[in-house]
């Protein structure tokens, strides 16, 4: 779920808070319900506003990285053959071009 900064200027706070796309905040009110919290002196009916903010990206650094973000990621070695450095239990370490039992299993990888 995404996270979201709001804005009060009733009490001139900016809290911080992770919820649904289709969910509707717009008092002081709803944030606290949605923190678990208690709204203090500032009105339950204060308006907030959400803010603009910049989504946090994670780049994977390792190979391991990868490996545990479900990604696969192939080195070449020589002419013609790869090695899978994310290689799980059960999938090659060598990768050979047009031979498919060499291949990332993609399906063990990827689920809706």
């Amino acid at each position: 779920m995404p996270t979201y900064d709001y804005f009060c200027p009733s009490n001139n706070e900016t809290v911080e808070v992770i919820h649904s796309l289709d969910r509707k905040v717009e008092t002081w009110g709803d944030l606290c319900r949605l923190l678990h919290c208690d709204p203090g002196e500032t009105p339950t009916d204060a308006p907030v506003r959400r803010l603009i903010s910049a989504p946090s990206v994670m780049v994977p650094t390792s190979n391991t990285d990868y490996k545990s973000l479900g990604f696969s990621k192939l080195v070449k070695r020589d002419e013609g053959v790869y090695e899978n450095v994310t290689a799980t239990d059960g999938e090659s370490k060598i990768v050979t071009p047009g031979d498919r039992s060499t291949y990332p299993d993609f399906k063990k990888k990827i689920s809706d």
